[in-house]
C-alpha cells in the first residue's frame, strides 16, 4: 500500500500541515539542511553540473515519487536540478513532503551530487490598492488569461512560470509615487547579506521592526522592495 493509499480525503485534511516557522523547525530537527521554506512549498536546488547527471537524478527521483504516490516539480536545467514539494489537496506542506524530501536527498547524496541550500529564491509581486474586488479579474486576466483564477485571494500563474501577484488593502487615496512592489523570498541564512549588498549598492532599510519575516529596503527616488523569509511566520 502506498502512502496515499487507504485513506478518505478527511483523513488528508486533516494531515499535519506547517505553518511557515514549526516548517523550518520541522526541517532541521530532520536534518533536511538541503531545503527552503519558500510560499505554500519547500524548494530545493541541486548542482548536477551537467544535463546528463541532472536527467540521472530526475530519474531516480521520478521512480521515488512513483513509489511514494507523492509528486514533486522538477526543473531541470544545464547545470541545476530544482524540486518543488507541496501537498496540493491541503495547499501546505505535510509530513509526505518531508518524508519525500528525506529521500531526494539520499538520492542526491548516492549519487554525488551536492545541493546548494543558498540558491532557492521566489519572488512575487504585491499591489496596493482600496479597489481589490474591481480591479482583480484585470490582472487575473492578464496573467493568466481568465478573469477569476485565483488562489487565496492571490492570483497564481497555472503555468508556474510569471510570479504570484498579491494585493495589499490600503485607504482609499490619490495614486502614489509606487503602487506595486517587489517581494524577494529568500533562505533566512542568505537575507542578511543581501540586505547588506542592498544598502552598499545605494539602498537603505526604510523598516527592519518585522524582520526576519520581511525587511522593507528602499531605493534613493523612494521605491521600495520587500526581502521576505518564512522565519517567525
Amino acid at each position: 500500500m502506498t502512502a496515499e493509499q487507504g485513506r478518505t480525503p478527511e483523513q488528508d485534511q486533516q494531515e499535519n500541515a506547517y505553518r511557515s516557522q514549526r516548517l523550518l523547525d520541522a526541517l532541521a530537527q530532520a536534518g533536511l539542511e538541503d531545503w527552503q521554506v519558500l510560499p505554500g512549498c519547500i524548494r530545493a536546488r541541486f548542482a548536477t553540473g551537467n544535463f546528463a547527471a541532472g536527467l540521472a537524478l530526475a530519474q531516480k527521483i521520478g521512480d521515488a515519487a512513483e513509489a511514494a504516490n507523492h509528486h514533486p516539480d522538477l526543473t531541470l536545467t544545464y547545470p541545476h536540478l530544482d524540486v518543488r514539494l507541496t501537498s496540493h489537496d491541503t495547499g501546505a506542506v505535510t509530513d509526505r513532503d518531508l518524508g519525500l524530501a528525506a529521500r531526494i536527498s539520499a538520492l542526491a547524496r548516492e549519487a554525488g551530487v551536492a545541493a546548494l541550500p543558498a540558491a532557492p529564491a521566489v519572488m512575487e509581486l504585491g499591489l496596493d490598492t482600496a479597489r481589490r474586488d474591481e480591479i482583480l479579474p484585470f490582472w487575473s486576466a492578464l496573467l493568466t488569461g481568465e478573469p477569476d483564477r485565483l488562489t487565496g485571494g492571490e492570483v497564481v500563474d497555472p503555468s508556474g512560470q510569471l510570479p504570484t501577484l498579491w494585493f495589499q488593502d490600503c485607504e482609499p487615496h490619490e495614486v502614489p509615487h509606487q503602487r506595486l512592489h517587489v517581494d524577494l523570498w529568500l533562505p533566512e541564512a542568505v537575507a542578511p547579506a543581501r540586505i547588506r549588498a542592498v544598502v552598499d549598492a545605494g539602498g537603505r532599510v526604510a523598516d527592519d521592526s518585522q524582520a526576519p519575516s520581511f525587511t522593507v529596503l528602499e531605493d534613493a527616488d523612494g521605491n521600495r522592495a520587500c526581502i521576505c523569509t518564512a522565519a517567525s511566520r
